[in-house]
Formats: C-alpha cells, sequence, structure tokens
C-alpha cells in the first residue's frame, strides 16, 4: 500500500493578517499556501531557490482557488497540508488544506496550477531532476 506524501508548515496568524470583522483576510490564504508549497518541495528534497539560481527555471502560478470552511483568528496556529497532485510536462498542481492545530477544523482548502517558464517567461521543460522527484511523488501518493 502507498503512502500519501503531505508536507507540513506551521504558521501562528499575526494581527496584520486579520481584517476589520477580526477573522483572517482572504488572500492571506495564498501567502500560506506558498509558505505550504516551498515546505513540501524541501521535503522532496528539492530546493526552489536553486532551481531559480542554477536552472534559471521558475514555476509560475497560472491559477489558484481556495474556499474557506471556516475563519482563522488572530493567534490560531495553523498547519498548512500541501500535497503534489499532477506533474505532467511543464504543468504542476498542487492541493493545500489550512487546519487549525487546536481543535483539527479544516478553515480552507485549495489548489494551485503552475506552468515551468525560464527567466524570459516563456514555457519551457521542467529540470529532471524536479521532473523525476514530482513524478515519484504523485507515484506514491493516494488521491
Amino acid at each position: 500500500m502507498s503512502t500519501e506524501i503531505v508536507g507540513e508548515a506551521r504558521v501562528r496568524v499575526r494581527y496584520a493578517e486579520t481584517d476589520q470583522m477580526g477573522v483572517v483576510y482572504h488572500a492571506n490564504y495564498l501567502v500560506w499556501f506558498e509558505i505550504g508549497r516551498v515546505e513540501l518541495m524541501r521535503q522532496l528534497g528539492l530546493d526552489y531557490k536553486a532551481m531559480e539560481r542554477d536552472e534559471g527555471c521558475l514555476i509560475a502560478v497560472v491559477e489558484a482557488t481556495a474556499r474557506y470552511k471556516a475563519p482563522a483568528r488572530y493567534d490560531d496556529e495553523l498547519t498548512i497540508r500541501t500535497r503534489l497532485v499532477e506533474a505532467r510536462g511543464p504543468i504542476v498542481r498542487f492541493g493545500y488544506a489550512v487546519v487549525r492545530e487546536a481543535d483539527e477544523t479544516l478553515l480552507c482548502e485549495g489548489s494551485t496550477t503552475h506552468v515551468v517558464v525560464g527567466r524570459d517567461m516563456k514555457r519551457r521543460r521542467m529540470p529532471e531532476r524536479y521532473a523525476e522527484a514530482f513524478l515519484a511523488a504523485t507515484a506514491v501518493s493516494v488521491l
């Protein structure tokens, strides 16, 4: 039986991340998705900074979705759970769940779709090392 690879990152809601209603402003979830995505890549043994620097390769967001289930508030401790949903050619898709640690309440779930581009912002092939790691991660995932 295979096991899903899920990256986990933890954040504590800062006061500046809340709005006038006292809940987390919706766009902050996209920032947290990025935190989760970078941590998952680290867990897979990949270094996004090195990918940019050494390979001249970027992973541009072309689509982002978020479905809000419950509010997060100031000082809540949250876990961002990230999984690699798809890696096909230059397309990479991640899935996210943001959960309040205290009671395991699902606050938000979403996804981002990315296209691999060069510094010229033109589509290009994923560097082989990264493509192999992504393929291995999707091959063992139970989705």
